[in-house]
């Protein structure tokens, strides 16, 4: 099969074509050919030598694929009855960039009603990542008033942003998101957001505005360093604040008494080392609440550009430069 490999680790021409015997599902495995590999900021991660694959995973680069399941061990717990020739996507914790994958059955869903393959091979990363730190983590519902909370997006215009503002809008809650120009703020908008633009706004001062001075009850972080102490600002009493990422520095300065004073929760995770059985519950969520919305169209995928997998670097250097609105796909 084809794939793309890290030969060394480096800038995104480092990204090389090759040859590699198509994988053998294992116990509790399934095989996909693949039609379209997801691009997110954990591969560039990879490729400049700062994620690491987890004990037992592909060294290639690629956390989701959409594609037609191929064969494997379907005598395990399969709620969505899956077998050989059914289109799915799937988490995985690598190998997605390549012809072939293999992934834990758990981790495969499939492709929701109305979407083809290729637009599959945009969702598990994200749907996975935001329903587990969004609404699991974050615990975004309702307030003691009944009403819904709402959500604060940092980098709305991204693969996980455009996900986290169209989820929650379509289940109901207010959402705000910031993002770096006026076209990614009318993107964001454009799917349900209240938008600022953190180069010429301050997404304190603006969601204070919104909230009539309560603040936001959840924030999906993504950026962490001096963003820390303003979103302890931006947060209500009871407010919790999820990292998902520290683009912006892994080290900040926090005042606890405001925490204290204020019963401010502070979380985060990494879904990549998780195990399978963590994942395959969270599949089942999305399969039971998420993909319904796709049918009725209030969720769709939001997709930048696809790339021939042979132009993988093309796809990194864009995700680094940060100009996309939405997801980058590989075609293969």
């Amino acid at each position: 099969m084809q794939a793309i490999e890290i030969p060394h680790f480096g800038g995104p021409e480092v990204l090389q074509p090759v040859e590699r015997p198509i994988p053998q599902p294992g116990t509790g495995e399934v095989l996909i050919k693949v039609v379209a590999s997801g691009v997110n900021r954990p591969d560039v991660f990879q490729r400049q030598g700062h994620y690491a694959p987890p004990p037992g995973a592909s060294d290639l680069p690629g956390l989701e694929v959409a594609g037609e399941l191929v064969e494997g061990d379907f005598s395990g717990r399969n709620p969505f009855g899956l077998k050989p020739g059914d289109a799915v996507c799937a988490l995985l914790a690598g190998g997605g960039y390549a012809q072939y994958v293999v992934a834990p059955l758990g981790q495969c869903l499939p492709v929701p009603a109305g979407l083809s393959v290729l637009e599959a091979g945009s969702l598990p990363e994200n749907y996975f990542t935001v329903w587990s730190n969004v609404f699991d983590r974050g615990r975004l519902g309702l307030r003691e008033d009944g009403n819904k909370e709402s959500l604060l997006v940092q980098g709305g215009s991204s693969g996980i942003g455009v996900t986290a503002i169209q989820l929650a809008h379509a289940l109901g809650h207010p959402v705000f998101a910031t993002a770096g120009n006026d076209e990614k703020c009318r993107a964001c908008e454009m799917l349900g957001a209240r938008a600022i633009n953190y180069r010429t706004e301050d997404f304190v001062e603006r969601v204070k505005a919104w909230t009539d001075g309560r603040g936001v009850d959840v924030i999906l972080d993504m950026v962490g360093g001096d963003y820390l102490p303003r979103e302890i600002d931006a947060l209500a009493d009871d407010g919790r604040l999820v990292f998902i990422a520290t683009l912006g520095g892994m080290k900040a300065e926090l005042d606890i008494r405001k925490l204290m004073h204020r019963r401010l929760s502070i979380t985060g995770s990494t879904l990549r080392p998780r195990p399978v059985a963590f994942k395959a519950a969270i599949a089942e969520k999305l399969h039971e609440r998420v993909w319904p919305l796709f049918a009725d169209k209030r969720l769709r995928p939001i997709i930048h550009e696809v790339f021939p997998a042979h132009e993988a670097a093309q796809a990194h250097a864009l995700m680094e430069s940060s100009t996309h609105i939405g997801k980058i796909l590989l075609r293969w």
